[in-house]
């Protein structure tokens, strides 16, 4: 199943009476409740919101990130209470060009959930009906199966590899924050040493995702000979990186990976080397 879904094609998936659930994943990390008021003001009929610090995210400690991934046990819960079983057709969307979407996409992905797909160009690219009636999750019957997360790299690994550099880390926050300027979202600036950095803007026009073919060649002039399997995706908090993963997908380069702590996780321990 590609990644992407058109508004076009939701449209004849809903109207075919298929299993969808559709997931609002709208968020804003300045102001963490405009996204369900978003939703609540308006959304696709039938969605169910979706909230990345209460649904897509585990507990802070302090050392683990601002958005540390649930544990297998507590995302196999979520999807449950959801009502996501191995037959949903799961359909992720935002208006912050797939961003939120695509933390939800990855983490059922990695998790062994085949059907999921993130609506391409969000909520702006919807032609039907808008609702304002909240829609409460029905959950499924039975308690998902608990899964760990496939591709997913730990900090220590990170650790590792700026000795060993067998795996290029891709940094998907803007270039400024990169550099350790105008950072506003986590105590220390600068990037891990030796990462990259590839903003996920590069991967839309507009709202939408480019073709194929030019996400393809983007990561093809970024990585050079690297193979998608040597990458590690990072950005803040493990949601932009998610983006950077996915278009890599897009873009028929599969088997990246994701460090799902990222800088938030990487900079609170100062023993952690940073780079300007």
């Amino acid at each position: 199943m590609t990644p992407l879904i058109t508004a076009n094609q939701l449209e004849e998936a809903l109207n075919s009476g298929e299993n969808v659930l559709l997931c609002d994943c709208r968020f804003d990390l300045v102001d963490p409740t405009a996204g369900q008021k978003s939703y609540l003001e308006g959304h696709i009929p039938g969605a169910v919101y979706v909230d990345l610090d209460e649904d897509l995210s585990g507990d802070k400690n302090g050392h683990n990130g601002r958005h540390p991934l649930p544990t297998p046990q507590a995302w196999a819960l979520t999807k449950s209470r959801l009502g996501i079983d191995a037959n949903t057709l799961v359909v992720a969307y935002d208006n912050q060009g797939s961003v939120y979407a695509s933390r939800l996409w990855w983490m059922l992905k990695s998790t062994g959930h085949a059907k999921v797909q993130v609506l391409d160009g969000g909520l702006d690219a919807w032609n039907g009906p808008i609702g304002n009636t909240p829609r409460k999750p029905s959950p499924s019957s039975m308690v998902a199966p608990v899964m760990p997360y496939v591709g997913l790299v730990l900090v220590d690994a990170v650790l590792e590899n700026l000795q060993t550099k067998k795996s290029t880390v891709i940094d998907a926050r803007a270039n400024d924050r990169f550099q350790g300027q105008n950072e506003t979202l986590d105590p220390v600036g600068g990037h891990i040493p030796n990462a990259v950095n590839y903003c996920f803007r590069s991967n839309l026009s507009g709202k939408s995702f480019k073709t194929p073919e030019q996400l393809y060649q983007n990561f093809v002039d970024l990585l050079g000979t690297s193979k998608a399997a040597e990458v590690i995706h990072q950005c803040g908090s493990g949601v932009t990186a998610c983006h950077n993963l996915m278009a890599m997908e897009i873009a028929g380069l599969k088997g990246s990976r994701l460090y799902a702590g990222s800088w938030s996780e990487w900079c609170a321990d100062p023993s952690r080397p940073i780079a300007l």
